[in-house]
């Protein structure tokens, strides 16, 4: 599929490098008058985008496609088949991703069917998104909370998007949420006194990630994540290629302190992992780190002031959930991350994202440290025959 016609939006597949960076700079006029929107570095994005460079292709294949009219740039999205999303979305399910447009139905209705189309030539019977490009990745449409900024590895979106896609027979398959912590303020007395309990358990260990082991550590996580996640909606296994991808570009931004192990009785049974918020970093760049972007990024990350940090992975292995050892780590890590990254960094705020909005037991977590639920993501679905 390379070019079609809607009355008089044109849809163009994405063929070539050139496109790809129209691609990926097409939501700049979009959002020009939204102070909260964030330029993505178009590096980052590109090598994302590139079917050469980012493992999620070795198990997905995908294609993107830009709307044109009167020869102008004004709408995208994506269609990915992701074969190890099939286990955990359903035999058959496609996925949609990337999408911005105007405050117009034309456009929505021509990205969307064009990307309906590439799914159900492939096979498809059901679409679910928006993913960019995987559940591991950005996911989830912004339904509310639009005058925060996003987070790192967050999106954005405009208000009006829920509903032209709504409009299009698309409804809810689940609600993520957001959580923004004050991390100036005192933990409750209750919360602080598992904390004590758990340092005095002799069965319970935290160590923070070892720079000199740092690939062995991220090989924990993963096998720590792909467990504690296993049983939650719409999980997607992270392969060994996509951690060593996710530290290599995060390598900036990572210290050892940025990631700590728990173990149980001398087993590594739980993680955290927080990252200061590139979004603050960067948002003045405009996305372009030349000519002097880079210069800039580099001084404010040599400057290790990060007020704000985001807690974009965490888990507990399966058998201590819903279970005292579980609390007691989950809280033991959060509790020494709020210390460290206010006495390092001068943290004043997170975020801990996301939750599935019926995970109870890690919303129980986020309402018990007085997190305040002020952002909500929607994927959803559509049955394509």
């Amino acid at each position: 599929m390379g070019i079609s016609e809607s009355a008089s939006i044109r849809i163009e597949r994405v063929t070539n490098r050139k496109a790809l960076k129209t691609f990926v700079g097409l939501p700049a006029p979009l959002y020009r008058d939204d102070p909260a929107w964030v330029a993505p570095l178009m590096f980052e994005r590109l090598n994302l985008l590139a079917k050469d460079k980012n493992p999620y292709f070795e198990h997905a294949a995908a294609d993107y496609w830009i709307a044109y009219r009167d020869g102008e740039p004004v709408g995208r999205i994506s269609a990915q088949i992701d074969e190890l999303a099939q286990d955990g979305h359903g035999q058959g399910t496609g996925h949609f991703g990337f999408v911005e447009a105007p405050d117009d139905p034309t456009v929505f209705r021509a990205l969307f069917e064009t990307a309906e189309g590439w799914l159900q030539d492939r096979g498809m019977v059901r679409v679910l998104g928006p993913f960019n490009l995987s559940i591991n990745e950005e996911c989830g449409l912004l339904i509310d909370g639009f005058k925060d900024r996003p987070r790192i590895m967050m999106s954005h979106a405009r208000p009006y998007y829920a509903a032209r896609i709504e409009g299009l027979g698309y409804r809810k398959a689940k609600d993520l949420w957001a959580y923004d912590l004050d991390a100036v303020a005192e933990l409750p007395e209750n919360v602080l006194r598992i904390v004590r309990k758990a340092e005095a358990d002799q069965r319970l260990q935290v160590r923070n990630l070892r720079r000199s082991r740092m690939s062995d550590d991220f090989r924990i996580i993963r096998d720590i994540f792909n467990d504690a996640w296993s049983n939650n909606w719409g999980y997607v296994p992270l392969t060994e290629a996509e951690i060593s991808k996710m530290r290599a570009d995060l390598s900036l931004l990572l210290y050892e302190h940025s990631g700590k192990i728990a173990y149980w009785e001398g087993e590594p049974a739980a993680f955290m992992l927080v990252l200061p918020d590139l979004n603050e970093l960067i948002a003045d760049l405009h996305g372009r780190l030349v000519p002097f972007g880079w210069a800039k990024l580099a001084w404010r990350v040599r400057r290790r002031r990060f007020p704000c940090v985001r807690v974009p992975l965490m888990g507990v292995r399966k058998r201590y959930q819903n279970r005292p050892s579980g609390a007691f780590m989950a809280l033991l890590l959060i509790a020494q991350h709020r210390v460290e990254w206010r006495r390092r960094h001068g943290m004043l705020r997170g975020e801990l994202s996301w939750i599935l909005e019926d995970n109870e037991s890690m919303k129980g977590i986020a309402d018990s440290i007085v997190g305040i639920h002020y952002k909500t993501y929607r994927i959803y679905e559509k049955a394509l025959r």
